[in-house]
Parts: structure tokens; sequence; C-alpha cells
């Protein structure tokens, strides 16, 4: 069976460039003394939603749409409605010749929200970012996430297994694609479990991600801005008026595991981009003296890390529900 090595993984990366940074300085001040994060209340009630963008600095479809909400002056007809750029450090950082670097500078922010990591001795910009956006998330009812990915793959949602969860994904309808986790993520702790989000039975609404397409492609700000403005409607803080769509059919993955990479040896079994199947038993990929065997048949990777970089996620092995 042939190997892909890292070098022939990286050299999936897009030519395409679409979308690229723009300056957000005007946005650092906001309005409630958390530097790019505004708040707009509507004086009725009504929920409290939270779009955030930038969780990772090089996804810049989460800042299409959130610079959108903002420029066109979209206000909550009801409740409260937040806007937050998160990881502009790591942002401001991008490099056309190594568009993948400004991801972050420290910690991937994505996985820094456990109350261990962020109550810690421990430092870096994501942290530091992450304990200032903290009271931010906690005040949300409902929060969406917005994200995107390495490779051209199929958009898709990502949540804790969750009914509130999945009611407003489905209801939603696109992206048409979700990653369920019934146990959370494997590998940290997301934005979308942290506190009240990351408990069964809480008061907390929904709290998803939403994958929306290759991090520079026009297509995935398109979509991004599209759920955004969805979930706002969703929830009755704009009028829905997003383009009419037929439905589509809603495939559900259910993650069964998460694995990190370990050694600089980590190789896939055969080359992957996101969505190939394997046999149960069926090698995935080895990892230095370890192999990934697929835990069932019909099992379908996520999210394939393009580079062997040690600590971080090599990808998620889910299978269909």
């Amino acid at each position: 069976m042939p190997t892909a090595t890292a070098e022939a993984i990286t050299a999936t990366a897009p030519a395409l460039m679409e979308v690229l940074p723009r300056d957000l300085s005007s946005y650092r001040e906001g309005n409630i003394g958390v530097p790019y994060v505004h708040r707009f209340e509507s004086g009725k009630p009504g929920p409290h939603l939270l779009v955030n963008a930038l969780t990772h600095g090089n996804e810049f479809c989460g800042m299409v749409a959130a610079t959108h909400i903002l420029d066109s002056g979209i206000r909550p007809k009801v409740g409260t409605l937040t806007v937050s750029f998160a990881n502009v450090a790591a942002y401001e950082t991008f490099d056309i010749k190594d568009p993948f670097k400004s991801r972050q500078l420290v910690h991937n922010l994505n996985r820094v929200w456990s109350a261990e990591q962020l109550d810690g001795t421990e430092d870096s910009p994501e942290l530091r970012r992450a304990r200032e956006l903290r009271p931010v998330v906690m005040a949300a009812d409902h929060l969406l996430d917005i994200h995107s990915t390495a490779q051209d793959v199929v958009p898709f949602w990502v949540y804790l297994a969750f009914a509130r969860n999945a009611e407003m994904a489905l209801a939603i309808g696109r992206p048409p694609v979700h990653m369920v986790m019934p146990n959370g993520l494997g590998s940290g702790v997301p934005l979308i479990q942290h506190g009240q989000h990351g408990l069964a039975g809480s008061n907390a609404g929904a709290s998803v991600v939403a994958e929306c397409g290759q991090h520079f492609l026009k297509a995935s700000s398109d979509l991004a801005t599209l759920v955004a403005l969805d979930f706002l409607a969703h929830y009755g803080l704009i009028d829905k008026n997003t383009p009419p769509r037929g439905p589509a059919p809603q495939r559900r993955f259910e993650l069964l595991e998460t694995h990190v990479i370990k050694t600089p040896e980590f190789r896939f079994a055969r080359p992957v981009v996101g969505f190939e199947t394997f046999a149960k038993g069926e090698l995935v990929a080895s990892d230095g003296p370890n192999e990934i065997h697929s835990p069932c048949d019909d099992c379908t990777i996520l999210m394939p890390s393009m580079t062997a970089v040690v600590g971080k996620e090599a990808c998620y092995l889910t299978r269909p529900i």
C-alpha cells in the first residue's frame, strides 16, 4: 500500500488564494471594553447570540462573515448580538508565502478552554486572549464559532451530542454534514465546550462550529456569511432574508477517535484529504512504531493533518449515524 509522505500531503495545499486578510484595526476598540468585541442590545427580550470569528488566524471566512455583519449595520430586533474576532494577533502575522503558519502563535486557541488551563499559570498570547474572552463566551446563550479547513472538502458542523445543538444545525440545514461528538473532542477543550456550553442539561443553548470550506476560497466566506445570517434569523434576531434553498439530505457522523501526532515519522497509509472511508481493521496511518487502524467498517476520516507536526491532531475517525 502506498505511503503518503508529509511532502505529498503538503502538495495538496491549494494554489488559489481568493480571500486575503484585510486591516481590522478599525474594529479593535469594540464597545464592551474587550478588544475586537462588539455587542448590540435590542432592548427587547430575547436570546444572547455570539458570532465568533478567527479562532484560528488563517481562517478568513469567519472574518468575512463578522465584518459583513458589522459593516452592514445589522442589529438585533430582539435579544442581544455579540460579534467577536478572537485571535487577531495570529491573523496579523499572515504571510502569503506560508499561508498556514498564522493559524496560531503558540497554543491552539480552540483547545485551551478548560478551567485547568484558563485558571493555570501557563502563559501565551492565546491563553491571554482566551482569558480575556472568557466572560464574552460565558454571557452567550447560543454560540456560533466559524471555522474553515486546510483541504477543500465539503463543509460541516461540529458539535457536542446534545439535542439543542442538533436541533439548531438541522433546522438551519446548511452545511448538510454534521460531526457529532459524544464525549468531546478528545484533544483539548474547544470554545464551544467551555463552561455551561459543555454541560448536558444546562441552561445553555446551542454551541456549534461551522467548518465552511477551504480557508482561502471565496465560496467558504460566502457560506460563512450565509450561515451566520441563518443563525441570527433562526433565533429571531433578524428577518430571514438569505437566499432560499431546497431541502438537502443531512449526513451525520459520530466521532469515535481523535489521534494526536506523536512522532515526526507520522504518515497516512494512503493520500487523504478528508471523508475517505476505511474498512474495519484497515491501516489508516503509522506514527513511528504505532499504527492507527480503523475501528469499524465505513470509518470516515475527517480533517487529516497536512503535515507531521508533533502534538497536532492527526485526524478524526468517525462513523456514519
